[in-house]
């Protein structure tokens, strides 16, 4: 099958050619994300592979099936950026790579806890000067602290497991109780006790209706001083005016953020030569104590090697009328 791949990174092309062997399909790359400039660009092409930050809303979803496409191959797990029932009413079928590495997400989650309490960063900025001065470079002991996760699926867990692993308290907020993470003793309250309890808040749930900006400024009114926030997610689960407020007064002692609500027009683009307009994304490179990294959670070799072999497999599955039900997005799976 024909499929169009937009929004490629260089680095993606070796498992996507590598993957494809098995499955022969004929894969075109473009650089541009999807949008409504770029979609004419799938004319004739009854597949369309997209990441996090290509736009699928109605009218983009409208100029692809207008050309032919039939298959929204999502190469993520996340489906917020989809207009579902727009997909559903022009008979597009979505398809998505429900789990690829979660331990590549929660390690990265903790690698950022870890940077941050010791400050990592500053401490390296300075060495390079040569300026070895322990100074303004306390951190504190992980054992004993009390680490609120929001959202115990499989990344959540997973961290649970390694903060358990510290000696952390465990508290935990999601629909459903994990049977792991309660074997780890963590204990289940609803996210104000969470706010209220939390030395580490860290976010694992996916972005619906019900979870946009769940971190506002009437939470972190609630949270403990200096409480360390951590966002491995989506960007739109914070409010991040809240959360700048909320630094310059010290109520959020750190921020460790690899996902923006506006990420679309920043990562995974060389901007280095160029200014930058999101006044809010700049505010919050001027704190030493956040830390941003642009997305890469996920980016290990394990976890690209699977997302493109679950998404070539969905585009063969679909191709031959197999398609699977666990990988298949619809607006059912969204209301869950």
């Amino acid at each position: 099958m024909d499929i169009v791949i937009f929004g490629t990174q260089a680095f993606e092309r070796e498992f996507f050619d590598r993957a494809n062997r098995t499955h022969n399909h004929r894969l075109t790359y473009f650089e541009p994300n999807l949008c409504d400039r770029t979609a004419r660009l799938a004319q004739g092409c009854p597949a369309v592979c997209a990441f996090v930050n290509d736009r699928l809303d109605r009218e983009v979803l409208g100029i692809l099936h207008a050309g032919g496409t039939r298959l929204i191959a999502l190469r993520c797990a996340g489906f917020n950026h989809v207009a579902l029932d727009a997909a559903e009413e022009l008979g597009l079928t979505v398809l998505r790579v429900p789990a690829y590495s979660p331990h590549a997400v929660a390690e990265h989650t903790v690698a950022l806890m870890l940077a941050l309490n010791r400050r990592l960063h500053r401490s390296v900025a300075r060495v390079r000067e040569q300026n070895f001065s322990l100074n303004g470079l306390v951190g504190f002991d992980m054992h004993g602290k009390t680490v609120g996760i929001v959202g115990t699926g499989k990344i959540g867990a997973l961290v649970a497991r390694i903060m358990g692993g510290f000696g952390c308290h465990l508290l935990g907020v999601d629909r459903h109780e994990a049977p792991e993470c309660l074997t780890l003793g963590m204990r289940y309250v609803n996210l104000d006790t969470l706010a209220e309890a939390s030395d580490i808040i860290t976010l694992h749930c996916p972005l619906t209706p019900e979870s946009y900006r769940i971190i506002n400024a009437r939470l972190l009114s609630k949270t403990r001083p200096g409480v360390m926030l951590i966002n491995t997610s989506r960007g739109g689960l914070i409010d991040t005016r809240a959360v700048i407020a909320a630094l310059k007064t010290g109520r959020v002692g750190s921020l460790g953020l690899d996902v923006y609500e506006e990420e679309a027009d920043l990562f995974f683009r060389d901007l280095s030569n160029e200014i930058i307009h999101d006044d809010v994304f700049m505010r919050l490179l001027t704190f030493p104590n956040v830390i941003i990294t642009a997305h890469q959670a996920f980016l290990t070799r394990e976890a690209v090697e699977q997302i493109a072999q679950v998404t070539l497999r969905n585009v063969t599955d679909f191709e031959r009328g197999e398609i699977p039900a666990d990988n298949r997005v619809t607006r059912q799976l969204m209301m869950r």
